[in-house]
């Protein structure tokens, strides 16, 4: 998904929070600055889709909750409210503080990296996630490449990183009991089009 940066103003969390819940486009706020928030590639749509209804579908009838794109998620500690590509929340959903809108813990986070993005993915907004006591484990899907990098948070607070690459890789979660293939997380992706 692709960022863009509204005219430069501060606003406060109700500010946006009064336009966003009335705007037909999505935008993030980081910390007094509104985002918006464009649609993404094919692609991207596609990658999401495959993964969050694979999981989704893999966790019915269990203790899990999947979102995907809509769902707000509002990180206190960074002053955030950002649209993760997929979120898994496990048991109750915990809410913001006077919304019904806003998720507060996540479980497992996964981002389709875009040009535009996949610094801040890997970077501040992987940095904001961290500081959610329920965030256990993020993932990085690229969209020009068949690559997958996941994170999982261990006992001692690191972040351990494990990669993936080829069509017959297994892709294993390790917050949920969660398994693909690469080349399920990419089905109907065209690459070509993409590095066009």
């Amino acid at each position: 998904m692709i960022m863009q940066a509204q005219e430069q103003r501060y606003y406060t969390p109700e500010d946006y929070l009064e336009v966003e819940t009335n705007s037909e486009e999505r935008h993030e706020y980081i910390d007094g600055e509104v985002i918006s928030v464009t649609g993404g590639t094919p692609n991207h749509n596609q990658i999401l889709l495959n993964l969050g209804g694979a999981i989704n579908f893999t966790l019915k009838r269990q203790p899990y909750r999947v979102f995907v794109t809509d769902q707000r998620l509002w990180i206190p500690k960074k002053r955030i409210y950002t649209y993760p590509d997929v979120l898994v929340v496990q048991g109750d959903l915990q809410l913001q503080e006077g919304r019904t809108d806003t998720i507060t813990n996540p479980l497992m986070i996964a981002e389709v990296l875009s040009k535009s993005t996949a610094g801040y993915d890997r970077g501040d907004k992987f940095a904001a996630y961290r500081t959610i006591p329920s965030f256990q484990e993020y993932v990085l899907i690229e969209q020009y490449s068949m690559h997958v990098e996941r994170f999982v948070k261990t006992e001692t607070n690191q972040w351990l990183l494990s990669e993936y690459e080829g069509e017959e890789t297994t892709f294993s979660l390790m917050s949920i009991p969660f398994e693909i293939t690469l080349a399920d997380i990419y089905d109907k992706v065209d690459f070509e089009a993409e590095n066009n």
